[in-house]
C-alpha cells in the first residue's frame, strides 16, 4: 500500500502531511524533511505510551535525536491549565530550550495541549504532530488550532499555531476502540455534508471496509478529509469566515459536552448529535429537504454513532452555546448544511424556540 502526501499551504508555514501504515518508524525521514531540532520532548498520555513510546523513541534515536517523554493522564480532563503546567515542568527539567522542539504522540486532547505547550513555551518552540486516533488524523492534528478547556467551556484558551510537521501512521488505528474510532467519523461524515456530497456517499457505500480497518480505504478517507480542511484552511487560517464551516455540529456538539461533563460524550459523539441538531434547524428554514436530515441521521448511526441530544434544560444549553467561541459582538451564528455537500454560515435568532424540540 503506498502511502500519500498532501501540503497545508501556508507561505513560510507550510508543512507536509504524510499518511499510510507504517510510517512511525519513518519518523526520523519526516523530522529531518524539514530540519526538526535534534533535542525534542515528546508528549504521549498513560494509554498511547506503552504501544506507540518505545518504537518512536527508538525511531529517534536511530536518526540522531535525543528525545525526552512527558506523560499525561488519558482523557478530556487532561485539557487543563494545571495539566500544562506540568508539560511546562517537564520541558524545564529536561532541559529543553528555544533551539530544541516538542512532538505530540495521541489523540486530539494531546494534540491540543502539546500544541498550546509549544505555542506559549518560551514563546514558541516547533512541533510535530503525530496523531494516533482518526478523530486527531483527519482533524485536529491539521490547521493549528490549540488549546486547553475552562470549566464554563471548551476551548476557551488557546492559540493558532501551526505545527512543522503531520506524520499519520494508519496502522495506530489498529488498537483504538470501536467507540474511538466511530467518534473520529463524525469528523469524517462532516466534512462530506460541507463540502462534498460524493465523498458523503462514499462514506455510505465504504462502512465495512472503514470498520474492517482496510489499510486503503482509511488512507482514502483520511487524505480526503485532510485535503478538506487544508484547502479551507489555506484560505482562512484564523477563522474570519470560511474557515467557520468546519465547526459545523460543534455549536451544539460543544454545549453538550460542556454540560455533560468534558469526558462522558467522546468530542466526535457529541459532535453527530450536533450535526443531526443543525440539520434539522437547517431544515426548519428550508436549507435542506427531509430527506438530507434522514441521510445524515443515517450515516451517522450506521457509524455507530449517537444521534439522539440528551435532555438537558434549555436554559442550560442555550447558555452553554452562547459562551461558546461561535459568538462575535453579541450575534449568536450556526453553520447549517444546505443540502448535503455545502454549507453556510447564519445569523440565528428565537433560541429558545429552535432549541426547545431538542431540550428535556
Amino acid at each position: 500500500m503506498s502511502e500519500v502526501r498532501i501540503e497545508v499551504g501556508l507561505g513560510d508555514r507550510s508543512y507536509p502531511i504524510w499518511i499510510g501504515p507504517g510510517l512511525l518508524p519513518r519518523i526520523g525521514e519526516a523530522l529531518s524533511e524539514v530540519s526538526f531540532p535534534k533535542k525534542l520532548a515528546i508528549v504521549t498520555n498513560e494509554i498511547v505510551e506503552p504501544l506507540y513510546g518505545n518504537t518512536l523513541r527508538s525511531a529517534l534515536e536511530n536518526a540522531g535525536y535525543e528525545a525526552h517523554t512527558i506523560v499525561l493522564p488519558d482523557g478530556e480532563g487532561t485539557k487543563t491549565l494545571q495539566v500544562l503546567e506540568t508539560i511546562f515542568d517537564g520541558l524545564i527539567e529536561s532541559g529543553i530550550d528555544r533551539g530544541c522542539g516538542l512532538l505530540a504522540l495521541g489523540g486530539g486532547v494531546i494534540g491540543d495541549i502539546a500544541g498550546f505547550a509549544a505555542a506559549s513555551y518560551m514563546r514558541g518552540i516547533p512541533f510535530v504532530q503525530v496523531p494516533t486516533t482518526l478523530l486527531a488524523q483527519v482533524d485536529s492534528s491539521v490547521g493549528g488550532k490549540t488549546a486547553v478547556n475552562h470549566p464554563l467551556g471548551k476551548n476557551l484558551i488557546g492559540a493558532f499555531y501551526q505545527p512543522k510537521y503531520v506524520l499519520i501512521d494508519v496502522d495506530t488505528l489498529k488498537t483504538l476502540e470501536k467507540r474511538d474510532l466511530a467518534a473520529g467519523m463524525a469528523e469524517v461524515v462532516k466534512y462530506g455534508v460541507i463540502r462534498d456530497e460524493s465523498f458523503f456517499r462514499y462514506l455510505g457505500e465504504n462502512r465495512k471496509k472503514v470498520q474492517d480497518l482496510v489499510p486503503e480505504t482509511l488512507v482514502e478517507i483520511i487524505k480526503k478529509s485532510c485535503q478538506i480542511k487544508a484547502d479551507i484552511v489555506e484560505n482562512d487560517e484564523k477563522e474570519k469566515g470560511l474557515r467557520a464551516l468546519l465547526n459545523f455540529g460543534h455549536t451544539y456538539g460543544h454545549a453538550v459536552e460542556t454540560l455533560a461533563g468534558y469526558g462522558e460524550y467522546r468530542h466526535g459523539e457529541a459532535v453527530a448529535i450536533g450535526m443531526v441538531v443543525a440539520a434539522q434547524v437547517s431544515r426548519a428554514f428550508d436549507l435542506c429537504s427531509d430527506e438530507d436530515v434522514v441521510a445524515i441521521r443515517t450515516l451517522l448511526a450506521d457509524y455507530d454513532l449517537p444521534i439522539s441530544p440528551p435532555e438537558f434544560p434549555l436554559d442550560a444549553v442555550i447558555g452553554a452555546m452562547k459562551r461558546d467561541k461561535k459568538v462575535k459582538a453579541g450575534l449568536f451564528t450556526m453553520v447549517l448544511n444546505h443540502g448535503i455537500g455545502r454549507a453556510d454560515i447564519h445569523p440565528v435568532t428565537d433560541l429558545e424556540q429552535l432549541f426547545e424540540p431538542f431540550c428535556g
